[in-house]
């Protein structure tokens, strides 16, 4: 039956625009659209690492090399590893976590936030410095810092938090160890990570402190005279721990394997970190 004048018109073809302007504007929306697809994988081809602040010097000159040989740009966030880890379980979008606690990186793994187990890639040193003008004369035993006590010559003396950052409770043990935690516990200036702590005591804001020895080599300012290395035996090993996480790709694992290499090694040892056991 033929379609009556009234239907014709309901169903008569839509005319579509053919003037220029219309096309550019098509063109316009494609090419939007296409831009709105292709940003996830941009994102993802510049891995989001979260790193314990004492590494932050050393790890900036080796994803700097990483770049450079891969072309490859790494994000790095910087805090405390305990206030990374309590980040990492609200489901923050790292893909990769250097931990100087590897205690931190076993609870990622056994909770199933990890792909795979993690692995020690450095040890890590506490050293007590003192800035310009300070009375604290620096010494591997301590005995200097006992002297300044004793003389009530340190009102302030910088370490990282206990609570969130190894090598705050490192140095709590240290400070154990040489007999003068309960002494010098009202004096303390509470960093709230250990890059913190150290800038408290170059900066003249404490007496002195124990920090990273990492992040005293990498200030070229910092004379050797101004800073001991503290016996190992006196504390914990600070073990520098990483793991890949659950979000991570093939572009996150190259990194992740790259500092395994000897050029990343070699970089780690320039800024006092030592072979694993």
């Amino acid at each position: 039956m033929a379609a009556t004048k009234q239907e014709r018109r309901r169903i008569a073809p839509v005319s579509v625009p053919t003037s220029p302007e219309f096309s550019r504007l098509v063109a316009l929306l494609v090419m939007v659209f296409s831009l709105s697809c292709m940003a996830p994988l941009a994102a993802s081809e510049k891995p989001l690492v979260a790193a314990a602040s004492g590494l932050q010097f050393a790890l900036r000159e080796i994803a700097g090399s990483f770049n450079d040989d891969t072309g490859i740009e790494i994000r790095l966030t910087l805090a405390s590893s305990g206030k990374l880890f309590r980040q990492i379980e609200n489901k923050a979008p790292f893909e990769m976590f250097i931990s100087a606690d590897p205690a931190l990186v076993k609870n990622l793994v056994d909770s199933g936030l990890t792909r795979g187990a993690g692995e020690i890639i450095a040890r890590g040193r506490l050293a007590v410095i003192a800035p310009e003008g300070s009375p604290l004369r620096p010494d591997a035993e301590l005995r200097g810092l006992e002297q300044a006590l004793d003389r009530d010559l340190i009102s302030r003396f910088a370490i990282a938090s206990p609570e969130h950052a190894p090598y705050g409770r490192r140095a709590r043990e240290a400070l154990q160890s040489a007999g003068l935690w309960e002494r010098i516990q009202r004096r303390l200036v509470i960093g709230e990570n250990v890059a913190q702590a150290t800038q408290f005591a170059l900066s003249g804001a404490a007496e002195g402190g124990l920090v990273a020895l990492s992040l005293l080599v990498a200030d070229k300012t910092v004379g050797s005279e101004r800073y001991a290395l503290l016996p190992e035996a006196w504390h914990r090993p600070l073990l520098h721990s990483m793991v890949l996480l659950k979000q991570s790709d093939q572009t996150t694992m190259k990194f992740f394997h790259y500092l395994k290499t000897p050029p990343a090694q070699r970089i780690l040892r320039r800024y006092g970190y030592t072979s694993t056991p």
